[in-house]
């Protein structure tokens, strides 16, 4: 599938897919997106609390990264994992802007250790910040009750509709601890019902620059 690299409305980049004519992240703004839905809507909710989190979709690694900016801000413990069945070359990713538009030079090798560090190996890029990508398919996730947050990160319903399925909820349903947290930038009514037919609450809130609406889902105790 060809690939390149492309520049979204806020200066970020992003990896769109041609045959798909799909994107890493929103055209509107890659970095905007993640903060918007992962950070401000997910992340912000377990201020300084130590926690673990579940990205499904791991991709360039933006979301990882701004997380650890965060958390390292605040001195936050994090056990991060992340899943993709198909990882993104390093030497790829490292053509990525993300560093200079976060204004996180002092960082550089932390980036560049997300993603040259091995696959199914447990590494830890400071005193708080520990990483996991797991070369996974999201159907063969088997975690019960070991995340706080789920961050979920899939290629779009238009294009991979099985990945937002009612066995992929129940999956991201038993994977969170009680009273866990999922929230994704989707926000089509066939999403919902399969969240809520797995147990989940779900709200509907506002969504990043160029998307109205997205979802965040909470399992009760």
């Amino acid at each position: 599938m060809k690939r390149e690299i492309i520049q979204t409305l806020d200066g970020s980049t992003t990896i769109h897919l041609e045959e798909w004519d799909e994107c890493y992240h929103s055209k509107h703004g890659a970095i905007q997106e993640a903060k918007h839905v992962f950070i401000q809507h997910g992340f912000s909710l377990f201020d300084n609390k130590s926690i673990s989190i579940l990205e499904i979709g791991f991709g360039t690694g933006l979301n990882a990264f701004i997380t650890f900016l965060e958390a390292n801000e605040k001195k936050q413990n994090i056990n991060y994992v992340g899943v993709e069945a198909y990882p993104v070359a390093a030497n790829e990713v490292l053509m990525m802007n993300y560093v200079a538009e976060l204004g996180a030079d002092a960082d550089t090798d932390v980036f560049k250790k997300m993603h040259e560090s091995n696959w199914d190996e447990l590494i830890r890029l400071n005193d708080t910040f520990t990483l996991t990508k797991r070369k996974q398919f999201f159907q063969d996730i088997d975690d019960v009750e070991t995340f706080d947050l789920i961050y979920f990160d899939a290629f779009g319903y238009r294009v991979q509709p099985e990945l937002w399925s009612t066995e992929i909820f129940r999956k991201m349903y038993n994977s969170l601890k009680p009273n866990g947290v999922l929230v994704t930038y989707a926000a089509r009514g066939v999403v919902k019902r399969s969240m809520i037919e797995v147990g989940f609450t779900v709200e509907k809130l506002a969504g990043p620059p160029g998307k109205r609406e997205m979802f965040r889902a909470r399992k009760g105790m």
